[in-house]
C-alpha cells in the first residue's frame, strides 16, 4: 500500500491515466471510491472534508479525477469514457487497498456515472453505491428518467439528499427510491441544497451537517460489511 495519504495515477485502458488521492488510515474497515461532480474536481472542499472525515473513522478513500477535468476543460466526458474511468479507479482501489470491501459513488455527476458503470455491467467486487446529492433532473425540469437505469443495479444504494436539492424533487426521488425496494435507502439532510448548503437560519453550520451525514454513510458501510 501506499503513503496513507497519496497522489498518485490511475491508468486506464486506452492508454492514458489520470489523477488520484489516497487517503487511508492504517486498518481501514473499508474503501470508498469518490468520484467528483460535473463542475469541481477532487480537490474541493467538500470532497476533502468528506475524506477527512471518512478517514478518522476508518474508511479509505481514493478520489480521481475524471479524464475532462485532468485536461482543464469543463465539458463533462461521454458516459462511456466516464464509466471506463470508474471501472479503472475501483480496480485501483482494490489493487491499494487490499482486502477491504470497496464501495464507489460521489457526488451529482460522479455518483450518476458509477451508477450508469454498475448499471451496464457490475463492478467487480463493489460492495453498494454512495450517491452524495444524485442528480435526478436539471433544476425546474422534473423528470424521473435519469433514475431508470438503477433498476439494472442489484447491490445496496444509499442515496443523501438534501430537501432543497433542486436537481432532485422529492415528489420524484422518494416514489422512485421506494421502487427500487429494500436495496436502496434514502437519507434525507433537512433543509440542504444540492452543495448541502442550509440557510443560516438554521443555525447549523458546515461543520455539523457533514457530520450528521457521514455518520449516517458510516452507519450504512458497516451494514452492508455485516458490521452491525
Amino acid at each position: 500500500m501506499p503513503s496513507p495519504d497519496a497522489d498518485l495515477k490511475i491508468q486506464l485502458d486506452d492508454g492514458g491515466s489520470v489523477s488520484g488521492l489516497l487517503q487511508a488510515p492504517a486498518k481501514p474497515i473499508a474503501c470508498f471510491v469518490l468520484a467528483h461532480g460535473a463542475g469541481a474536481g477532487m480537490t474541493h472542499p467538500f470532497l476533502a472534508a468528506v475524506a477527512a472525515r471518512l478517514g478518522d473513522q476508518g474508511v479509505a478513500t481514493l478520489r480521481y479525477r475524471f479524464p475532462y477535468m485532468e485536461r482543464g476543460s469543463k465539458r463533462p466526458d461521454h458516459p462511456q469514457v466516464a464509466q471506463a474511468t470508474v471501472r479503472a479507479a475501483v480496480a485501483a482501489a482494490q489493487h491499494l487497498v487490499p482486502g477491504a470491501p470497496v464501495f464507489a459513488g460521489g457526488k451529482s455527476f460522479g455518483g450518476r456515472m458509477t451508477s450508469q458503470a454498475q448499471a451496464e455491467s457490475p463492478l467487480p467486487g463493489v460492495r453498494g453505491l454512495v450517491f452524495l446529492g444524485f442528480p435526478l433532473h436539471a433544476p425546474g425540469r422534473p423528470s424521473d428518467e435519469r433514475g431508470e437505469h438503477l433498476f439494472q443495479v442489484q447491490v445496496p444504494m444509499l442515496f443523501l439528499q438534501g430537501t432543497r436539492d433542486d436537481f432532485a424533487s422529492l415528489d420524484l426521488l422518494r416514489p422512485l427510491v421506494e421502487r427500487l425496494g429494500e436495496r436502496a435507502t434514502l437519507e434525507l439532510i433537512p433543509d440542504a441544497d444540492h452543495s448541502f448548503r442550509v440557510p443560516a437560519r438554521t443555525g447549523k453550520g458546515s461543520e455539523e451537517i457533514l457530520a450528521g451525514m457521514m455518520d449516517r454513510l458510516l452507519s450504512w458501510i458497516e451494514s452492508a460489511c455485516g458490521r452491525r
